[in-house]
């Protein structure tokens, strides 16, 4: 029976017990963490909401689930958008999220997010695993264009606007400031 991801009822989500592993290429793989000042199950509730994630991930354009484990992702790359399914491998209410991309993608990434408490009930520690590779030179330069020249820095600026969302309500701008002398 599969079950959805969206299926708040479900004590643990299907794991696909004959899961291929990620395939092994080349590719960006980082993992970063940070630590909401938030419950576990409101940051976690967030995060298994998939179409929240363009709210803070600004490379995103689009996620969007069909009612099943399969995730559609849109993301901005230069001047062009890369596209991919993925499914969704396991859930654990207020623990763990992971997916894989399908056999099919123009991009393979797998990842997983993990929730805890933070000691002394100061929140929610995040930790994220992305791996990421290009199935062909040309969506390999688009990978590229999609992180930039610096795929950490995007991680952890992602890391950084989802604390802030959930911390605080919104998302620091400097846009429509005004600004000092420029040299």
């Amino acid at each position: 029976m599969k079950m959805s991801i969206n299926d708040e009822d479900s004590v643990r989500s299907r794991v696909r017990r004959n899961a291929p592993p990620a395939k092994s290429r080349k590719g960006l793989k980082f993992q970063k963490t940070v630590t909401i000042n938030r419950p576990v199950p409101e940051v976690f509730g967030f995060c298994r909401h998939l179409d929240n994630l363009p709210k803070f991930m600004k490379h995103l354009k689009a996620v969007t689930t069909s009612g099943g484990n399969i995730v559609h992702w849109a993301a901005r790359a230069g001047a062009t958008t890369l596209e991919w399914d993925v499914e969704t491998i396991e859930v654990r209410p207020n623990q763990f999220i992971s997916w894989q991309s399908l056999p099919a993608a123009e991009v393979t990434s797998s990842g997983s997010v993990s929730f805890r408490p933070a000691v002394g009930n100061r929140g929610t520690i995040v930790t994220v695993n992305l791996n990421y590779a290009p199935a062909g030179a040309r969506a390999g330069t688009k990978v590229f264009k999609l992180f930039g020249k610096d795929a950490r820095g995007e991680m952890e600026e992602d890391l950084y606007w989802l604390k802030s969302l959930l911390e605080t309500g919104e998302i620091p701008t400097v846009e429509g400031q005004p600004h000092g002398r420029r040299k």
